[in-house]
């Protein structure tokens, strides 16, 4: 009925509103006063946007020039403020520097675009952004080789004291330590040198086969082996793929490497699959657990 309907727009009405009321919300988070206008600010020489910068209405031109002046670097007397919406079309240009900002009638989401009138300002031809400008610091091989704390010198000393010393064991080393002071119990595992032959794990994986039921050695996950062979993306070596009986994977079979492209060895839901190295599993008889079986024990 039309009463029905009229009914229904009024209540998605009140509903839009309490949504808007939401989403607009002070969190309280940072105080703001009534005054208080978020603005974006773009810059005639850079490239970034800077975001919802706070400014009072209350505040000169002039002012809003010196404070924009450190987020920039364009001195006040060569900066060129104007005023757009948020379609960006010119709604002032604040010409004195006298004005009140909040003259101009200023909206949150607005844009204060910086006109840089400076010809020799630093940030200039991407002064400011362009890394490749900057000066780089130097030192010949002689001069750096008789510097008693240089990276080289540490690198071999480390060597010495140990002939496998490593970046990754160094870091393992650490985080086993930091382990180890917040549990005493904690017993690390014994370092292991990254893979690299394209061979590693091979006489393991060929007595995995696909279809195998297994459990992994560390957690008891149980599933099935859905995939045996090389994942270059990963590492270099064996792998298997395994889909697991409860959503406590990774991946849906698929692998993503470094550079953004996607690999699929296997189909399974989200969060069910991964992959292991091949002593990290047992295959045999290990059928799927029943929860329910398992409730009954505890009882």
């Amino acid at each position: 009925s039309a009463a029905t309907a009229e009914g229904r727009r009024v209540t998605m009405s009140v509903a839009l509103n309490e949504l808007k009321d939401y989403v607009g919300w002070e969190s309280g988070g940072q105080a703001r006063a009534e005054s208080t206008v978020l603005l974006h600010v773009t810059h005639s020489n850079l490239q970034a946007r800077m975001f919802e910068i706070r400014l009072d209405r209350h505040m000169s031109v002039g002012t809003v020039k010196e404070k924009l002046r450190t987020h920039t670097g364009t001195g006040s007397v060569f900066a060129h403020l104007t005023l757009l919406d948020e379609n960006q079309q010119v709604v002032a240009d604040l010409c004195d520097d006298s004005l009140m900002l909040g003259y101009f009638s200023p909206l949150d989401g607005y844009t204060l675009h910086i006109t840089d009138l400076d010809p020799h300002s630093l940030s200039a031809g991407g002064g400011l952004e362009d890394v490749n400008l900057v000066k780089k610091y130097e030192i010949s091989e002689e001069d750096y080789l008789k510097r008693e704390d240089n990276f080289r010198a540490w690198k071999e000393a480390k060597k010495r004291e140990d002939p496998s010393w490593s970046f990754a064991k160094e870091i393992k080393e650490r985080q086993d330590a930091q382990r180890k002071k917040a549990d005493p119990s904690f017993v690390p595992e014994p370092w292991k040198e990254v893979e690299t032959s394209e061979e590693s794990y091979k006489e393991l994986a060929e007595r995995i086969k696909v279809g195998d039921r297994c459990e992994v050695t560390l957690g008891g996950k149980r599933g099935e082996v859905r995939y045996v062979g090389k994942i270059p993306a990963i590492a270099a070596g064996w792998w298997v793929g395994v889909q697991y009986d409860e959503p406590v994977g990774k991946n849906d079979g698929s692998i993503t490497s470094k550079l953004g492209r996607t690999s699929r060895f296997f189909e399974c839901p989200p969060n069910y699959g991964g992959f292991l190295r091949p002593d990290k599993l047992l295959v045999g008889d290990y059928p799927e657990r029943d929860i329910f079986d398992e409730e009954e024990e505890d009882e």
